[in-house]
């Protein structure tokens, strides 16, 4: 509350003070030193001040009105001639002491401009000396004088220190402004209820410097009685030199603080201010002993336009207690009053309603301030928390991550002090809210307890208005946290340490040894299809695998695949053979151990089809690529699926159609065989071609071993392959033709057909092979 009780000029607490058109506060005293004197023109200005103000003296300094109503009651109100220049700084002096009081305000000589003064107060309000009034040949003209300045060729107004709005002074003064007893009383209150600190209450309300930009001001070492100013030590010596112009000047100690018994012993007369012995000067001594008495000896405040009376009314339209004078003859005769009690007491609710939000607001503060304290903790026990985690994380790499782990450590510490300093922010924002809010708060509690209807009204409104702007102070969200305790920082350690196992010293390492699927390893027919994997819980590197393979007689091992696949099928193998087939991995280290053998055994007998994808365009093929006819009246050839390259092999085509009279063949062929023209008319097959009569064996276009008998619809013709006697035995309804041999080379032999449109046969796989030389046995499909 000690904030509210302060002078916002002075920074000390209030002294008789008044209240502005704003509703703010300020110091009598210290309110005669903001008040601003502004000339409405130059040509209205006395002629020695035209004078003067050619020679470098600044205008308007002679006609400064009087600010306060005490002082401007002179003579002119029973004082004596001297009372108008006591009233403002002293002693009056000759005519030689005018130039040394203008020099004052004269550029040339002190460095302060009539209207830029640069000096400030402890709340940066600029400061101005008093004004002294010029002296004349009698006090009366002195204060005709000034009082005709004021009406004609100036005007003063004063600027409110808080808000820094400008209201003009009548010709009352200061005076016109009404005095804040209530504010009086909670001061009083205040200071006696400091109890063991009066000492450091007396020391406060030592006299201080007017013209002190420090803050707070140093206390006045002297006082000029012609300026009507109190100077620190260096403030003396900076803008009150003991030469030129003030070297007249009078100085002298400032006036000690009253003690308590003398404020005790000052009466109510002297209280209010009132003139006393010859002719109610006061000097600034005197001032200080007035506020002291009106502190102590409290009188409940009367109209100031009718002293006599006390007030009775409110007036709602001004805001504003008033005598019933005021509304029978005064301004306020048409204005809408109420009675001041009830006024009194519909005012304390309003407050006591407004504070009640408040308090709630403060009491959510100090919670919200015990949660941003709890998120402080959390914030360090998380910080060291995450920064133990990094530590030991970087810690398990190599030393190439040093620089790393710095900044990974930097990054969480500016993480931590980002969240600190907008936590601590926070929390001092929300410290001074609260601050504020409580003094006011208190302050508000202390108007309160005033049973001065008057006195209470006087800033009802004022404090109504601020606890009600306090209270919207607290928006929605100003009791939220702005950072949350957690750190969202994950380090993913992982990847970097499957990359530093990868690193050179594990390519060192040869890779495992891979293990089989047995499971996914089969044959069909000649072709075997084998699968592995890499064992579980290794992190060595493997480039690729080497897939080998024996000849299926037991002979040596022959490398049929190397690549990174894992599962690989071999085709064109022996029917009726066993191989033994493995598996080793290799990387830039180089390769490693073979995996176990496994043992593939082919089948005994060939089960195939026609080839769709080998055959010519016109070979039309069905019953699941068994039975081939032809679209073309030309030979068209198609290929089985089997490739036969050892061992003994027989199959049977069944005659389906059989039309005028063609001349199909049936044979064997490698891949690269013509498949426009007749089987055996090139050198890559070997074929019988039969009619109704007779049949041939025929290769590379030439006929020979020709033999009688031919085939029909319905008819069988059989063929056997015997790769290891290098011969080719063709059987028509059981009867043999041949056996024929023929050139064998190394390579792959498939069933062959050559047929046109006259012709449809269906193919019979997985035949044993024949035992005599009757009709081959047919084994069960």
């Amino acid at each position: 509350m000690e904030e509210e009780l302060k002078c916002p000029v002075c920074g000390s607490l209030f002294r008789e003070p008044i209240i502005l058109p704003c509703s703010h506060n300020v110091c009598l005293p210290c309110a005669r030193t903001i008040a601003v004197q502004t000339p409405d023109g130059e040509q209205h200005l006395p002629q020695p001040l035209l004078h003067s103000r050619g020679s470098g003296l600044a205008a308007g300094a002679a006609a400064a009105p009087p600010l306060d109503h005490e002082a401007a009651a002179g003579p002119a109100c029973g004082g004596g001639a001297g009372s108008a220049a006591g009233g403002l700084g002293g002693g009056a002096g000759g005519g030689g002491d005018h130039a040394d009081k203008l020099s004052l305000y004269s550029e040339t000589d002190s460095g302060y401009g009539s209207y830029t003064p640069s000096l400030k107060s402890p709340n940066g309000v600029r400061v101005l000396p008093m004004v002294p009034a010029p002296p004349g040949s009698s006090a009366a003209a002195a204060r005709g004088a000034a009082c005709s300045s004021l009406s004609s060729s100036s005007s003063s107004s004063i600027t409110c220190p808080q808000c820094h709005r400008s209201a003009s002074l009548d010709h009352r003064g200061l005076r016109g402004f009404q005095r804040n007893r209530l504010l009086e009383a909670i001061v009083q209150r205040y200071q006696q209820g400091r109890g063991a600190v009066q000492g450091a209450s007396a020391a406060a309300a030592v006299a201080i410097c007017q013209l002190c930009d420090r803050t707070p001001p140093e206390p006045a070492a002297t006082l000029c009685e012609q300026c009507d100013v109190l100077y620190c030590a260096a403030c003396q010596l900076k803008c009150h030199p003991s030469r030129g112009p003030f070297a007249k000047h009078r100085l002298v100690q400032p006036p000690p603080p009253p003690a308590p018994a003398e404020a005790a012993s000052v009466s109510p007369g002297a209280a209010q201010g009132a003139p006393s012995g010859g002719g109610g000067c006061k000097s600034p001594g005197g001032t200080g002993a007035g506020a002291a008495a009106s502190s102590a000896a409290r009188k409940y405040p009367t109209c100031p336009e009718h002293e006599m009376e006390n007030y009775s009314m409110y007036c709602v339209s001004c805001r504003t207690p008033v005598c019933y004078l005021c509304l029978e003859e005064g301004r306020h005769c048409k204005h809408e009053v109420k009675p001041l009690g009830a006024m009194w007491k519909q005012h304390k609710a309003q407050l006591s309603q407004a504070l009640n939000g408040v308090s709630d607001k403060a009491k959510e503060a100090k919670e919200f301030l015990v949660q941003l304290k709890n998120i402080l903790q959390q914030i360090q026990e998380n910080g060291l928390d995450y920064e133990a985690c990094l530590v030991a994380q970087c810690d398990a790499l190599v030393d190439a991550l040093t620089r790393q782990k710095a900044k990974l450590l930097t990054k969480v510490t500016k993480e931590r002090e980002h969240k600190l300093k907008m936590v601590w922010d926070q929390i001092n924002h929300c410290t001074l809210k609260l601050r504020q809010s409580t003094g006011l708060m208190e302050y508000c509690l202390e108007v309160m307890k005033e049973n001065d209807p008057s006195g209470f009204l006087q800033i009802s409104d004022a404090l109504i208005k601020r606890v009600q702007v306090s209270q919207e102070q607290w928006v929605k969200g100003a009791l939220e946290p702005k950072v949350s305790a957690e750190f969202e920082l994950t380090l993913d350690s992982e990847p970097l340490l499957q990359a530093i196992h990868q690193l050179d010293f594990i390519q060192m390492k040869l890779p495992p040894v891979p293990l089989l699927q047995l499971e996914k390893c089969c044959t069909r027919n000649n072709s075997v299809t084998l699968a592995w994997r890499t064992p579980p819980f290794t992190h060595s590197p493997v480039d690729g695998y080497i897939l080998e393979l024996d000849d299926g007689d037991g002979g040596q091992y022959r490398e049929v695949y190397v690549g990174k696949e894992t599962l690989c099928t071999i085709d064109g193998l022996h029917f009726n053979s066993t191989y033994n087939a493995r598996v080793k991995a290799f990387n830039s280290s180089g390769v490693g151990p073979y995996s176990k053998t496994v043992v593939l055994q082919t089948s005994d007998v060939a089960w195939f089809t026609f080839d769709p994808n080998s055959g010519h365009r016109d070979i039309i093929l069905s019953n699941d690529n068994q039975t081939a006819t032809c679209s073309s009246y030309d030979d068209r050839v198609v290929l089985g699926t089997a490739a036969f390259s050892k061992g003994v092999h027989y199959w049977e085509l069944h005659v389906d159609r059989y039309d005028n009279h063609p001349d199909p063949a049936f044979g064997v062929a490698r891949a690269s065989v013509v498949k426009d023209m007749m089987l055996g008319k090139d050198d890559k097959a070997w074929a019988m071609y039969v009619d109704n009569n007779r049949s041939w064996f025929m290769h590379c276009n030439s006929h020979t071993n020709r033999t009688e008998g031919g085939v029909c619809k319905g008819a069988t013709v059989g063929v056997l392959l015997d790769l290891n006697k290098h011969t080719l035995t063709f059987f028509i309804n059981g009867q043999q033709q041949g056996p024929t041999a023929f050139s064998h080379v190394d390579g792959v032999f498939m069933p062959a057909l050559s047929l046109n449109r006259n012709v449809q046969v269906t193919l019979h796989t997985g035949l044993e092979v024949p035992t005599n030389l009757g009709r081959p046995k047919l084994s069960s499909n």
